[in-house]
């Protein structure tokens, strides 16, 4: 893929938009680009506590559900004028465990007004480690290890300069941790010292890794961090971050009242109150298992990692390409066979994109998949594109949001053979249609290319009306390709399964 900005791309004076779907505040930051740079001009935050409605069974309660949908609904008012490849809503640990997510996400994308992606515990990760690193710039070397306590998980993430060295997600935030172990909201030290050793445990899985690794700095990120910091320098226990003293005074305090709503620490905020016990457990946990000193606390998060992944995508820093680069080394990839495919892909695009209503996402992730489509093939021939699809969806791939990586796989999974009727269900509604063109593009270039040689491919049109497609071919051309012929003629049918009627027109 070129590393020229698009047409579209984003340019001085024009603004985009973060919106990030915590597990207890939903936030937007909205920035304009100038002289190459993000100045933000607005932000809002509103204290939904998703993770308070979610169930065991994977469900939402109705009252957290609307009011979720009612501060998307004001969040897409404010975005209503920023073209909507400048918007992008990312949703995170609860919506991730809701048993159907979808059954949420659409009328949560109707009231925002713009697509959601679910993002993975990692990829989460990597946002946040972006966000702190451009807004607090690090030495070239310099190695830090960032922590986000969220209301459903914890991020841990140590990073050199703007890069990510190691990614962990615990299931431990504010919300998740204080509604498990202290349901009732009792608090007492036996009680907090039981749970303390249970997310020590959580902790102890990467703890090793982390240390021999190492960092030269620690800092915490999210409203858990900057409600302790307050709290820290309002008991005058210590300025300019979190101590690990600062923070057993804040724990000694915290426990001298015998339920939650009765804590009484300076500087909290009634809005923080109910959540606080857990998220002061997670951090004490990290603080004892990694051995914590002290932690900076920076005022970027989330949401400014995805506005700066937003402008990367523009251009030659789009994480989704070194991922996809990344993947064809690890698989061993016949590099020369990717390319013919998706050239001959994209070239048939773009003969159809206008007619099939497809836009420039559609043609990356087919680009994507062409240079894919044989990564099964390091697992086993037999059913490779099998094997190739739950490689896609079920990896931590930088860059892509989980319906991202099931668009991927969905074309690799349907790129030959017969296609499952089932193969589109996992899919948003909204991407079903473009899903399935896609395949029906990817099939007919890897059967173009079978017989694996360069090989100028002359007089080959595509038309596309409605779900029929025309493949237009000189006769002469094809009658010398016998085993061309038979797979076309193959595709006559299988074709039908994706929703489109393929018809070859000999000239």
């Amino acid at each position: 893929m070129s590393a020229t900005p698009p047409p579209d791309a984003v340019r001085d004076g024009d603004l985009i938009a973060a919106i990030d779907l915590g597990s207890n505040s939903f936030h937007i930051v909205v920035a304009q680009r100038v002289l190459g740079q993000l100045r933000v001009v607005d932000r809002l935050r509103e204290t939904v506590r998703m993770a308070e409605g979610l169930n065991a069974l994977g469900g939402l309660d109705p009252a957290v559900r609307d009011r979720a949908l009612a501060c998307l609904d004001r969040f897409g008012q404010r975005v209503a004028h920023i073209p909507r490849r400048q918007v992008r809503a990312v949703a995170t640990n609860t919506v991730r465990q809701l048993r159907n997510p979808d059954v949420f996400l659409r009328p949560a994308e109707a009231a925002l007004g713009h697509p959601i992606d679910v993002i993975s515990g990692r990829e989460e990760a990597r946002l946040i480690y972006l966000g702190v690193a451009h807004e607090q710039p690090p030495e070239p070397s310099q190695k830090r290890l960032v922590i986000d306590i969220g209301g459903g998980s914890t991020e841990c993430i140590i990073g050199r300069g703007f890069q990510p060295l190691e990614r962990e997600s615990l299931q431990l935030g504010c919300i998740a941790s204080t509604r498990r172990f202290f349901p009732n909201g009792k608090l007492g030290r036996k009680r907090w010292q039981a749970a303390l050793t249970e997310v020590e445990l959580q902790f102890q899985q990467f703890a090793a890794t982390y240390r021999n690794l190492g960092w030269d700095e620690a800092i915490g990120t999210s409203g858990t961090h900057k409600a302790l910091a307050n709290i820290c320098a309002a008991m005058k226990a210590s300025t300019g971050g979190i101590s690990r003293e600062a923070l057993h005074k804040v724990r000694d305090r915290l426990l001298m009242a015998s339920r939650i709503e009765d804590i009484d620490l300076p500087g909290l905020s009634d809005d923080r109150r109910p959540v606080i016990a857990g998220g002061v457990l997670v951090l004490e946990a990290a603080f004892a298992v990694l051995g914590l000193e002290h932690l900076q606390v920076s005022k970027a998060a989330l949401r400014e990692g995805v506005l700066y992944d937003l402008l990367g995508r523009d251009g030659a820093d789009d994480p989704r390409e070194a991922s996809v680069a990344a993947l064809m080394q690890r698989y061993g990839v016949d590099v020369a066979q990717a390319q013919r495919v998706e050239r001959t892909a994209l070239m048939l695009f773009d003969q159809v994109a206008a007619d099939w209503k497809l836009g420039r996402e559609d043609r990356a992730m087919l680009s994507r998949a062409a240079r894919l489509h044989e990564l099964g093939l390091a697992i086993a021939h037999s059913g490779y594109h099998i094997h190739g699809a739950y490689v896609l969806q079920h990896s931590d791939i930088a860059g892509f949001s989980q319906q991202g990586q099931r668009f991927l796989a969905t074309l690799v999974r349907c790129h030959r053979r017969s296609v499952p009727k089932s193969a589109f269900e996992q899919l948003p509604e909204r991407l079903q249609p473009s899903a399935r063109r896609c395949a029906a593009l990817l099939r007919l270039a890897v059967v173009l290319h079978r017989a694996r040689r360069d090989e100028t491919l002359t007089g080959i049109r595509l038309s596309a009306s409605g779900n029929t497609l025309r493949l237009h071919l000189e006769r002469r051309w094809l009658q010398a390709r016998p085993l061309l012929r038979a797979d076309l003629e193959g595709e006559l049918e299988d074709m039908l399964d994706l929703g489109v009627a393929l018809v070859l027109d000999l000239a």
